[in-house]
């Protein structure tokens, strides 16, 4: 819900650190990774309940999930395996923080992770098979033009999921109350996507497909699309 707004917010920043780095030859499939080995690292430390050492990597990871779209969009422009892997390790990183409180307090804590991941799950592949088919018929959202593929917006996306798992970090004791509300909002992204993804596909299905840029000029890289 909040993506496109924070998007236009921190570009100004996220393009001026892009450039030093293209400078030293630092490639955003590079910053991808290190991103996700950020990432790997703030669960590990919210499992072991170094709770500001994990949301201090949360957010490095995250500010490299930023930096390879704009790295991205600065060189040779974004590439189908660079959106690909971006958003495939994204999807890992998300589900290793909500195990990561599990972990720190398995008693407390299993029931309301795995309500969590499982609204994950419903979220992540509602809209990931819609773009699927989406790319078929040629669409595109005008609304989120930085992103690769048709993104169908909700009320969970990646600004919230970043906003949700600091909340953690700072206040763990309340884990459990902020997974269950951040479940049923993403049930209410979930059944948003669902009708929007029904309507605007049997809309398409009555038009001829529509001819999307190729993929080796694909507007963006997947920075930041993976929000649930």
């Amino acid at each position: 819900m909040l993506d496109r707004f924070t998007t236009r917010l921190i570009r100004p920043a996220v393009q001026a650190l892009a450039r030093p780095l293209l400078r030293w030859g630092i490639s955003a499939n590079h910053i991808t990774w290190a991103g996700f080995i950020l990432g790997v690292l703030a669960a590990t430390s919210v499992a072991a309940q170094a709770w500001m050492a994990g949301l201090a990597l949360l957010l490095c990871s995250r500010l490299c999930d930023a930096l390879d779209g704009a790295v991205a969009r600065a060189s040779r422009g974004s590439t189908a395996a660079g959106g690909f892997l971006d958003i495939a390790l994204d999807f890992v990183f998300y589900a290793l923080m909500v195990l990561a409180f599990a972990l720190a307090d398995p008693l407390r804590n299993a029931l309301p992770a795995a309500v969590l991941l499982a609204a994950f799950v419903g979220t992540g592949s509602s809209f990931l098979a819609f773009a699927a088919l989406a790319a078929q018929r040629g669409l595109h959202n005008l609304q989120y033009p930085d992103k690769s593929f048709y993104f169908l917006g909700g009320l969970t996306e990646a600004t919230e999921t970043l906003a949700l798992l600091c909340a953690m970090c700072v206040w763990p004791d309340y884990f459990v109350p902020l997974a269950y509300g951040f479940a049923a909002l993403c049930c209410i992204t979930w059944v948003g996507r669902i009708a929007s993804g029904v309507r605007l596909l049997a809309d398409a299905s009555a038009d001829p497909p529509q001819h999307g840029p190729p993929e080796d000029k694909l507007p963006a890289n997947l920075g930041q699309d993976a929000g649930v």
